[in-house]
């Protein structure tokens, strides 16, 4: 019977009333390329009736061990019905981008039902007061508990509801296996299970340590020898205060092969890299504009897929922290300092703890775990990691479809962290990346603000790497000319 890693379960445990641990796609389908030029709500369900064996969380529900002694099990819901998992709502006049972002938050902040498997689809209508996409354009919004994937793995559950072309081929096959559920196991079962596993976890812990031992020791030395032991220290902004349950959403879309133009103008450099720059003159407009600007860098928490090809639910993540330099105007240097720091970050003890705590609250006791979620809640420890989550999350980059409509854009909102009020997730998907911004209405009031600044530190950065790409020509012009 399978059970939640302690990763998995972490991500019920750091929840509260007004801070929920949802992960929200919404892809935005136009139904005119569809048999007939019309998609009916029936037929979505039927659709997603059809895909209910390709992977394993569309039907799997949580089991509790009593006193929660262990992590809870995933076990087949004997009641499911597709009709309770899959909803319908049209937006309220005048249907334009404001209302829809308006209404996604409010979905994405709503709690799922978690005496059942833990997942929905919300399905959109009344688009039309969005002038940038086609009439009868319609949103399918597909809200997962953390505990049952992160941002790779839910990439590979919405590609199961996707075709890779009109004629419903799908996207994402069953031969991705996954293991068959049973029913739920008994009591003694569960006891004897939690026994044996809260024995052994002092040992498994003591394992992972002796195992990263050599990585500690290697990044402790990098770290006297630079000198540098204060280089990620996080200021404190308006991110950093206390959430509430009044979350907003907005975003805004770029193209690929931009932002690879970008990439290219600094030797060395990623697209995350080129990311985790955007967001930092992005905050540092905004902060700038407040009045509130740090003269130190924001320090960014990055996510880290750490699956294989074949996994496709649960956590398997780790991170780094990194300063995306918004203590720096000029775009490229940013770009230059940025792409220096994740090197850095990745190789250095950052990444090292990263992967070591997540390696140890595989084997922490549940008990424990509750215990030091309470703590962090309580106490805003994470507050003090970061200030802002980033995160990049690559996705398929060919066309994709669902009942013959064709998939416009996908978006992406991610849950908060208490004391952490700034999540900015980019998601990509066939040649595009949307940077969605999470936040709460009393840390960022202004959301659609910060969003054009997103774009302003865009529309610089692009200007300098084509002034750069034009002086690079020119003097290889010169030089071939003297010769």
């Amino acid at each position: 019977m399978p059970q939640l890693t302690g990763q998995d379960a972490q991500f019920l445990y750091i929840e509260s009333g007004h801070n929920l641990t949802n992960v929200t796609s919404v892809a935005i389908y136009d139904q005119s390329t569809a048999p007939g030029g019309k998609v009916r709500f029936k037929d979505i369900i039927k659709h997603v009736e059809s895909r209910l064996d390709f992977s394993p969380v569309f039907k799997r529900k949580l089991v509790h061990v009593p006193l929660e002694l262990d992590y809870p099990y995933w076990a087949e819901d004997e009641f499911f019905d597709v009709e309770y998992h899959v909803h319908h709502a049209r937006l309220p006049e005048p249907g334009d981008w404001r209302q829809f972002c308006i209404h996604v938050a409010r979905y994405h902040t709503r709690p799922l039902d978690m005496n059942r498997p833990p997942w929905e689809i919300y399905v959109i209508e009344g688009l039309d007061g969005i002038d940038w996409l086609p009439e009868g354009a319609y949103a399918v919004a597909t809200k997962v508990h953390h505990s049952a994937i992160d941002g790779a793995s839910a990439t590979k559950f919405i590609s199961v509801l996707n075709d890779i072309n009109a004629d419903g081929d799908p996207a994402l096959g069953p031969e991705y296996p996954f293991s068959k559920l049973g029913s739920k196991p008994s009591l003694p079962e569960m006891m004897a299970r939690a026994a044996f596993n809260n024995a052994r976890s002092p040992f498994r812990i003591g394992e992972t340590l002796l195992r990263s031992a050599p990585a500690l020791y290697r990044s402790a030395l990098r770290s006297s020898r630079s000198g540098d032991r204060n280089a990620n220290v996080v200021p404190e902004t308006r991110f950093n205060g206390a959430v509430s349950p009044h979350k907003m959403f907005d975003a805004t879309i770029f193209k690929l092969a931009d932002l690879s133009k970008i990439r290219k103008s600094v030797k060395g450099a990623t697209i995350n890299d080129v990311v985790l720059t955007i967001c930092g003159g992005g905050l540092r407009k905004y902060l700038e504009s407040k009045d509130e600007l740090p003269e130190d860098s924001l320090i960014g928490w990055v996510p880290i897929n750490a699956r294989g090809d074949q996994d496709v639910s649960g956590n398997k993540i780790t991170a780094m922290t990194t300063p995306i330099h918004s203590q720096i105007a000029k775009p490229l240097e940013r770009l230059t300092a940025v792409m220096r720091s994740t090197q850095k970050s990745k190789a250095a003890q950052d990444g090292v703890s990263a992967r070591l705590m997540t390696d140890i609250t595989q084997h922490i006791p549940s008990t424990t775990q509750i215990l030091v979620a309470k703590l962090v809640l309580d106490s805003g420890l994470q507050s003090r990691a970061c200030n802002c989550f980033i995160s990049n999350v690559p996705g398929p980059q060919i066309p994709l479809y669902m009942n013959g409509a064709k998939c416009l854009h996908t978006f992406g909102l991610a849950p908060l962290g208490e004391g952490m009020g700034l999540f900015i997730a980019t998601p990509s998907y066939n040649g595009e990346m949307s940077f969605n911004v999470i936040s709460t209405r009393e840390i960022l009031p202004d959301i659609d603000f910060f969003v054009q600044c997103l774009r302003d530190s865009f529309d610089e950065l692009m200007a300098a790497a084509e002034k750069k790409a034009t002086q690079t020509t020119t003097r290889k012009r010169r030089a071939a000319a003297a010769e």
